[in-house]
């Protein structure tokens, strides 16, 4: 007998209400064979088996007498099979309390289930705890799933050990000390009243302890089987979940993944009209701009061809000042109210997509439903809809549904586990960490300003998916190691306040999959700023792409831990170049959208359009793209094919612009924000406000070395620009004024000790002789500098040259401006 959760009895093969009951010999005399129904169809893609229990159907009726005896027979074996057999099994991510472990659900496709991990940074935390309800008294034996993380590296002692409690008493085991993969620990034999009892998990150590599942049964010697499959048949039955799960929708549009690009697609399909269902694995929206990773969200926004682009992504993006920050500063709980506050959203937090049925009877490849395992009761839902938006960052829908699909082999960007520490009046003691790698001060580049950054990175040329957990796991080792030079090494003496306050557990990932579209972006593309029709999300970060830092990889050379970046930087960060919507959906799956890491891009071009607000640009396209697909009730293809000018439309609308579905009129609200322009929002004065004809140091032509600079407050459009005293840079600016006056040349500056004193400007206009005039920038008020005043015929063409030479100082371009006098 077995009892699964929800009270479902098994007897010998009979399971109670069912009528579907067989036995193929029984006292004696034998039963015409029952005929099965077929099996359900294996759904395509599905990473998860089904059980493989027999149904059947039109069973032949026998005689009564023989039912009446087969009766009695069964009522004998349920009654034997009552006395000898009864199990329970507990998800630890379903016990009541948590206490401090942490829910981890990054490695469900590796390992099959969610898991609880001990992560306290070298301090036990508090149990987890839950009540269970034992069926029936007898002796059961103990099993419980978990996995001694440092074992495949043959490191020692296991720093994950923990007990479990049964009632408050210790069983004799620890756990978490045997086994180099997730398996079964036995934890030995108690004997147990029928009733409820008390559960507890209690960590040892506060380094990564990890459990599974926990299983009783008075089978004494059955061995649970291996259960690596996402609800596993053997898992599934002992949960008790239905043949069928629920299903919710059909949606006009399944978001699965809940970082930047998943949150942009949903809140941008939303308000087009779409009925959106929003899936994500974590409890938390952002990805890796939430807490758990807090990684300060990167890319320009709001500018290029479709300034409008980016609205969105400015509500609910961070405004972290370090990376890592603080838990604050990235606003988990705006990000969810966000979310929440529209109407056509369904966010199913705490739901890891596993697995994708794909329509029988179409004639293209198009995704029918996913499913998704809810991470905290382990019940299973179907999710359907007319089109997905595949925001895994992995690629994991487009993997399930066969798309056309790359991944580099070797020399991938890696995973992050970025970690801060402070210094206190008293600091705890830090264990020894043995098991830890075994690193000096040396061996790590010094984590300033109590920052372990981006660059504690690992995985370059190990498997990001099927090896992601030992990715992680290797960068905590790494962690622990510096720490421990730090505290307990050769870094000791430096170091007797510092304490570790934060280790990120789940991981920053940045290359995988990448699944393919229509176009397949290149680096050559980006750098010379090839056009394409559909170009619209613009991509300003450099080509930013990352490999080991020799200086720390001799040591470790079979995984480095410590990265470098190394940038093209040949990008426009300014205009952003135009990714083309092409990339944002697959090219063999017909309803499949794609948005963040995972789009249609080389390797090389993936070290540009991957940053956070670039991927939400993204999915605030395929957003508004989704609702002209349900509009039309078309494919993304169609939408550039046949669509591109309505798309680019409503590119054009403010991000906050709604309507109650996809046929409804378009209406725009009072809190819309102020259309930026090409350059982005302007960070200082808009010249369209200033007096006169002000013309920005954007459109100079200049000549020799300027940096561009913000420090200087009070500059206007962008930014300004600065070359060095007594250089050969010169700017150029040329201006055509419509009207005939007397105007008066201003140049806009800031005051500054460095600056120039004798700056030389020459004003050149038709049928006049140049006039050249110097100005003192360094004891300037700031904003407008008078240069002098000129009489201009209508449409003269002027011309104003700055010149560095004999400048007296570094010269400051910012603006000039004509103002006619009266």
């Amino acid at each position: 007998m077995s009892l699964a959760r929800g009270g479902k009895f098994l007897f010998a093969g009979l399971e109670t209400g069912e009528q579907n009951v067989t036995f193929g010999y029984a006292i004696g005399f034998p039963i015409p064979p029952c005929k099965p129904t077929p099996q359900r169809e294996a759904i395509p893609g599905m990473h998860s088996h089904q059980s493989s229990r027999p149904s059947y159907s039109n069973r032949q009726s026998a005689p009564v007498w023989l039912r009446i005896a087969l009766t009695a027979l069964a009522s004998v074996t349920i009654a034997t099979a009552t006395a000898q057999a009864a199990d329970v099994f507990v998800e630890a991510e379903s016990f009541d309390t948590h206490g401090g472990w942490k829910l981890d659900t990054q490695f469900i496709q590796q390992m099959g289930s969610p898991y609880l991990i001990a992560h306290g940074l070298g301090q036990p935390v508090d149990d987890a705890t839950t009540n269970v309800a034992i069926p029936e008294s007898g002796k059961y034996r103990v099993w419980v799933r978990t996995i001694d993380w440092v074992r495949r590296w043959d490191a020692s002692p296991s720093p994950g050990k923990f007990e479990l409690h049964v009632d408050g008493k210790k069983l004799d085991t620890t756990f978490g000390t045997q086994h180099a993969n997730w398996d079964w620990q036995d934890g030995g034999v108690v004997s147990l009243d029928k009733g409820d009892h008390t559960l507890s998990l209690k960590d040892q150590t506060g380094f990564d302890g990890r459990c599974d599942c926990i299983y009783l049964t008075t089978e004494l010697d059955e061995t649970p089987p291996a259960v690596d499959d996402v609800l596993s048949p053997w898992r599934r039955d002992k949960l008790g979940l239905p043949e069928q799960p629920v299903t919710k929708g059909p949606y006009d549009l399944v978001v699965v993944g809940g970082g930047y690009a998943g949150m942009a697609s949903a809140i941008s399909a939303a308000r087009m009209g779409c009925r959106v269902a929003l899936i994500q694995d974590r409890g938390v929206l952002g990805g890796n701009g939430s807490s758990e990773v807090r990684v300060w969200a990167m890319g320009n926004i709001r500018r290029g061809k479709f300034p409008r682009i980016g609205e969105i992504v400015e509500e609910f993006s961070d405004k972290a000042t370090k990376s890592p920050g603080t838990y604050e500063e990235f606003g988990d709980e705006q990000k969810e109210e966000i979310v929440t506050a529209e109407p056509n959203i369904d966010l199913l937090l705490n739901h890891h997509a596993y697995a994708v049925k794909m329509k029988a009877d179409s004639e293209t490849k198009q995704i029918e439903h996913v499913l998704a395992l809810n991470t905290k009761t382990g019940e299973d839902l179907r999710v359907a809809g007319d089109r997905f938006v595949d925001c895994t960052g992995h690629g994991w829908i487009g993997e399930w549904a066969n798309a056309d699909l790359d991944i580099t082999d070797k020399g991938r960007m890696g995973m992050s586990n970025m970690w801060r520490w402070d210094e206190v009046e008293q600091a705890p003691e830090f264990p020894a960490t043995p098991w830890a790698l075994p690193l000096n001060m040396d061996d790590f580049p010094y984590p300033r300003d109590h920052h372990g950054q981006w660059f504690w990175e690992s995985g370059f040329d190990i498997d990001p998916l099927g090896d992601a957990e030992a990715i992680r796991d290797w960068n905590l080792r790494a962690v622990y190691g510096a720490f421990n030079a730090m505290k307990n090494g050769d870094g000791a003496a430096d170091h007797p306040n510092a304490q570790l306050t934060w280790v990120a557990y789940i991981g920053g990932p940045r290359e995988s999959r990448r699944l393919l579209g229509d176009v397949v972006l290149n680096q050559e593309d980006i750098v010379s700023k090839r056009e394409f029709p559909d170009g619209c999300v613009p991509s300003t970060w450099s080509i930013d792409l990352h490999y080991p830092k020799k200086e720390y990889a001799t040591k470790f050379p079979e995984n480095p831990f410590i990265s470098i970046a190394v940038h093209d930087r040949r990008v426009d960060r300014s205009y952003g170049y135009p990714v083309p919507y092409r990339c944002f959906y697959s090219r063999n799956v017909d309803n499949l959208f794609m948005a963040g890491r995972c789009i249609s891009v080389t390797h090389e071009a993936l070290g540009t359009v991957r940053v956070m607000k670039t991927c939400g640009m993204m999915g605030e396209v395929v957003g508004k793209a989704a609702s002209l697909c349900t509009l039309n009730d078309c494919t993304p293809r169609d939408i550039y094919e046949e669509h591109l000018d309505d798309l680019l439309e409503l590119l054009e609308l403010p991000g906050k612009a709604r309507r109650s579905t996809p046929s409804a009129t378009i209406v725009i609200p009072d809190d819309a924000m102020e259309k930026a322009g090409p350059y982005g929002p302007m960070s200082g004065l808009d010249p369209e406000k200033l007096p006169g004809i002000v013309i920005d140091d954007r459109q100079a032509k200049t000549t020799g070395k300027w940096a561009k600079g913000q420090g200087l407050k009070g500059y206007v459009g962008w930014e300004y620009r600065y070359a060095s005293a007594n250089s050969d840079a010169t700017a150029t600016f040329q201006t055509k004024l419509k009207e005939a006056g007397q105007y008066e040349l201003q140049i806009y500056s800031a005051p500054h000790e460095n600056r120039a004193t004798k700056l030389a400007i020459t004003v050149t206009a038709p049928g006049q002789e140049p006039q050249t005039v110097r100005i003192n920038q360094r004891d300037t008020q700031g904003g407008a500098i008078p240069a002098g005043k000129y009489f201009l015929p209508a449409g003269a063409e002027v011309t104003v040259d700055f010149s560095a030479k004999d400048s007296g100082g570094t010269v400051h371009l910012d603006a000039i401006g004509w103002v006619k006098q009266p």
